[in-house]
């Protein structure tokens, strides 16, 4: 019998430099929902090269994409790129406006920062960043998945798993998102405890946190610019 469930227009951001887990897990997922159309989203249709040198080709323009029904945000160090790119973050807004859902995986939280869309909502993102969230007046939550609202926003990459399954529920329900999940044969039995800074050992996240330190810096920089830019537009 033909579905008669309006489609759901799922739109995810490319961006040079992003971290394709964060675009690839909750594409799988998004894309074995029924009645939903994904469209992958990027400033241009050239092909984009991620942070790790994966190529990814756009579907769809920022400037000729449709009204989504939800936008999704992943993230990664080319983020900090886009912290002041009026036309990617003109965007974002444009969507944030009327879409249902709004959305972001890892540092993806702070380009919805950067576009004013976290001021006073309760939002996560990878560890090493939770502290910048604040600077766009957003309430840091140490959590994998946070629903504030309209408002969605996965931890560290491999969270975008968690986060497009319970996005997924949200959208079509709890059953279908489980057996999206059985589909993906999703049950995490990681090697090792250290997939996050309160159980790793104090060694590895010393070692992370300096590896990360000059890029945390960078980022820090430019979510300080970009909120002074919000504050001079409001």
């Amino acid at each position: 019998m033909p579905s008669t469930s309006t489609p759901c227009h799922i739109g995810l951001l490319l961006f040079p430099g992003m971290t394709q887990i964060d675009f690839a897990e909750p594409y799988e997922v998004f894309s074995r929902l029924p009645d939903t159309i994904v469209h992958v989203v990027a400033k241009t249709l050239e092909p984009v090269k991620t942070e790790r040198g994966l190529v990814i080709v756009p579907t769809v323009s920022c400037n000729d994409c449709l009204l989504l029904d939800v936008l999704v945000v992943p993230g990664g160090p080319g983020q900090q790129h886009l912290m002041d790119d009026d036309a990617v973050l003109g965007f974002m807004r444009r969507q944030a406006a009327q879409a249902k859902y709004v959305t972001s995986v890892c540092t993806g939280a702070l380009l919805l920062g950067a576009a004013g869309l976290l001021s006073g909502r309760r939002a996560t993102t990878h560890w090493l960043s939770m502290p910048l969230l604040a600077v766009f007046g957003a309430i840091p939550v140490n959590e994998r998945v946070v629903v504030d609202g309209n408002l969605v926003t996965g931890g560290g990459c491999t969270a975008g798993m968690d986060f497009a399954l319970q996005l997924a529920a949200l959208l079509r329900g709890e059953t279908i998102a489980q057996q999206i999940q059985l589909q993906l044969e999703y049950s995490p039995a990681p090697p090792s405890v250290s997939g996050s800074p309160d159980r790793a050992p104090q060694s590895v996240v010393d070692a992370v946190r300096q590896a990360g330190q000059r890029l945390q810096q960078e980022r820090l920089r430019t979510c300080e610019r970009a909120a002074q830019r919000l504050a001079v537009s409001v």
